[in-house]
């Protein structure tokens, strides 16, 4: 990250570069996405006249030989989580990395968090989940996962979301919010999805950069991808080869779309054309706007 030191001597005062735009944030718009109605299983209790018999549970019942209710409590705060991912081919990026980016989101994300109160968890992930912090409240929480952010090392430079995702899934006990930031350049990843979005409330955030859309003309040059190191000779002002290649990436953008649709998953795609704050608020006003 070209700003992390920068970064690392602002956060003490949580004076960095994403603060403004965590005010620009709505916060009205974030509670409206994710609270209200929301309700987790608290206790057994017995029956007592006028208690809903929807909620009697007859397994204990049946021990006990009396009628006994489950009791729920309305969820008061919200689990949220920040899983980024930290490969290689995040690196890339014409006025700043995918990466940048990527933290820049998170740390907003973060603070929007923490200014409603929620508890906040952190998961990196290359082609496995690498680093896991359970959520919890406060200031204090959100400075180590910031620290840990900026001072962690990748294992790997390979991206498999399917494998880390499934880790994933097993770590999570409590119902959460999941922020999945990435470019999402991997393999078929739908299915620790769903097993996810039975549990959790899963919002993917797709990083891209406005140079991947198309080649610019630079004559011969060499490709690389970052996760394998393999590289391949193209002619980049070949038309037939900047048409094939704009192709390829609207195609993958519009099968990732569709994907995530069918199974009911929403993705917020940001970029450098807009700031993303912007983008942020647009997803959280509609969101509300569908949910009134």
């Amino acid at each position: 990250m070209s700003k992390i030191s920068e970064l690392l001597r602002k956060i003490k005062n949580l004076n960095i570069p994403t603060k403004d735009t965590v005010e620009s944030i709505e916060s009205g718009a974030y509670n409206s996405k994710f609270r209200g109605g929301g309700i987790e299983f608290s206790e057994v209790r017995e029956y007592v006249p006028g208690d809903d018999v929807k909620r009697i549970d007859w397994s204990v019942s049946a021990r006990h030989n009396s009628l006994f209710v489950k009791e729920f409590v309305e969820e008061k705060e919200l689990n949220v989580y920040t899983i980024l991912d930290l490969s290689a081919s995040n690196n890339f990026g014409l006025v700043k990395s995918k990466l940048d980016l990527s933290f820049e989101v998170a740390a907003s994300l973060m603070f929007l968090a923490l200014r409603n109160n929620d508890k906040i968890g952190l998961g990196i992930f290359t082609d496995d989940l690498e680093k896991f912090i359970p959520s919890k409240k406060g200031k204090k929480q959100v400075m180590r996962i910031l620290k840990e952010l900026i001072e962690y090392e990748p294992k790997s430079e390979k991206t498999d979301i399917m494998k880390s995702l499934s880790t994933l899934n097993n770590k999570l006990k409590r119902k959460s919010t999941i922020y999945i930031i990435s470019d999402f350049i991997s393999d078929s990843y739908e299915k620790p999805l769903k097993f996810l979005k039975l549990h959790h409330k899963v919002i993917l955030i797709n990083i891209s950069d406005i140079q991947e859309k198309e080649i610019p003309e630079i004559g011969y040059a060499y490709i690389e991808d970052a996760e394998t190191g393999e590289q391949v000779l193209v002619d980049t002002s070949d038309k037939q080869f900047q048409k094939q290649y704009a192709e390829h990436v609207s195609e993958k953008m519009k099968t990732d779309k569709k994907n995530m649709n069918r199974i009911g998953i929403d993705m917020i795609n940001i970029n450098n054309e807009e700031s993303f704050d912007v983008t942020i608020n647009r997803y959280f006003r509609n969101k509300g706007k569908m949910k009134n």
